[in-house]
């Protein structure tokens, strides 16, 4: 693939930071080594000596000196090495993606760790997204991605959606209005990208089935598009086997996935990782290069220790009972809605994630709703202008998460949302 024509001015100018190079050269390099390179600070002049740290399971996480030392000093700005190959044997293990057999100028596998998959995300899209760029994505969306996005300049496509995610018909029908040959032409308005969220979609809760994914592929590839695979919900699918990734399904080279270890091990480490094609990934961390240098070195080490010390079999067990928690919470919140709402509002039971999206009957938009009312009955969701490109655009759709409160809680929260309701109607 031409990867050249995907990428914004800004990107295609950037240059490796040769302090950086250096840096990293330096940590690749026996001890025998004596660099004056680098202005690296000494670590013997950090306050921190050691830390131990306790897991749920009996069992700790030591930083000795010499690892505590490591821990606080600057590290590789794709990711300390060690964490990557984990990760990249996790990948292999749970996509197979046909493009790690690839060479790396043709498109083969790369993976870089990022700060949270919403690093990952911005840094994609000012990538690949120039002022006036035509941009698909299924609607309604993360408000995270529409932040990122909107300041962009580009004009959003919003591709229909249901219970089952992305519509490929849909999709098609909007790309009838370019040939396919009109892509990499000159001034060609044809949309060069388009991002999902393909399990438990945020906020539809929405997972997209393996039959989509392959209509949707398809069509990347006669219109020859790529496409940003943002999947942090990928880890809390209630039912197995896990639906089949894009990124297994990648045989071109245009896929770029997001994940993210937030909703499994812990969102305030913000930890994530993107995988994709080299060419694209090496641009993404250039720009970490000369932005925040590297994720967390700490942060690395800690998620590092805790899942060499697991192996992926500790790892995916710890995984299931996160989802068997989510799951009962799910569960616990369709009992309540359907105990509260049945006659009040509609609903999908969500395969994946955390979020119900319920649309309120006789009401038009919920944004004074929710912003307003629900704060009196001391009860809080998201309205579902939130996540419209156009957030005052009317929508009769709320946001309910069943990640935190107690089943009991939500029960009483779907109590007070029925009288809000009924007193709007």
């Amino acid at each position: 693939m031409n990867y050249s024509r995907f990428l914004t001015a800004v990107s295609a100018a950037r240059k490796a930071s040769p302090i950086r190079v250096l840096t990293e050269l330096q940590m690749r390099s026996p001890p025998s080594l004596i660099s004056l390179a680098g202005g690296v600070p000494n670590p013997n002049t950090f306050p921190f000596s050691s830390a131990s740290i306790a897991l749920k399971n009996g069992g700790s996480i030591e930083f000795d000196e010499a690892a505590m030392k490591r821990a606080l000093q600057y590290s590789a700005s794709a990711g300390i090495p060690e964490l990557i190959s984990w990760m990249k044997e996790l990948q292999m293990s749970l996509h197979n993606p046909p493009t790690a057999s690839k060479s790396p100028e043709c498109g083969g596998m790369e993976l870089c760790v990022t700060t949270g998959s919403q690093q990952g995300l911005c840094k994609l899209f000012e990538m690949l997204i120039n002022p006036g760029d035509n941009v698909l994505l299924d609607a309604p969306t993360y408000s995270g991605t529409i932040s990122a996005i909107k300041p962009l300049g580009c004009n959003v496509i919003n591709v229909p959606s249901d219970q089952h995610g992305m519509i490929p018909q849909a999709l098609r029908d909007i790309l009838s209005r370019w040939s396919p040959q009109d892509a990499g032409k000159p001034g060609s308005t044809m949309p060069r990208l388009l991002y999902t969220i393909p399990n438990g979609g945020n906020p539809t809760g929405a997972s997209m089935t393996e039959d989509r994914k392959r209509a949707v592929y398809e069509l990347a590839q006669e219109y020859d598009f790529l496409i940003i695979e943002d999947d942090p919900y990928y880890f809390l699918q209630f039912e197995k086997p896990w639906a089949p990734s894009f990124l297994s399904m990648d045989v071109d080279g245009r896929i770029l996935r997001t994940d993210s270890f937030s909703k499994i091990l812990s969102s305030g480490l913000r930890l994530g990782f993107l995988t994709g094609p080299k060419p694209l990934v090496d641009r993404v961390i250039l720009h970490i290069q000369s932005s925040t240098m590297h994720t967390s070195t700490f942060t690395q080490l800690l998620v590092s220790k805790l899942l060499h010390g697991w192996g992926q079999e500790g790892f995916l067990r710890h995984v299931d009972s996160v989802v068997e928690f989510y799951r009962t919470q799910r569960d616990a919140a369709l009992g309540s809605a359907d105990r509260w709402l049945k006659d009040l509002a509609d609903w999908h039971p969500p395969a994946a994630g955390m979020f119900l999206w319920l649309r309120l009957r006789g009401v038009s938009d919920t944004h004074e709703l929710i912003t307003k009312k629900a704060l009196e009955k001391e009860v809080l969701l998201v309205p579902g202008g939130a996540f419209n490109i156009d957030s005052s655009q009317p929508s009769p759709h709320v946001r309910a998460s069943f990640s935190l409160s107690s089943p009991e809680r939500m029960d009483e929260a779907f109590r007070r949302l029925s009288e809000l309701i009924k007193e709007a109607q």
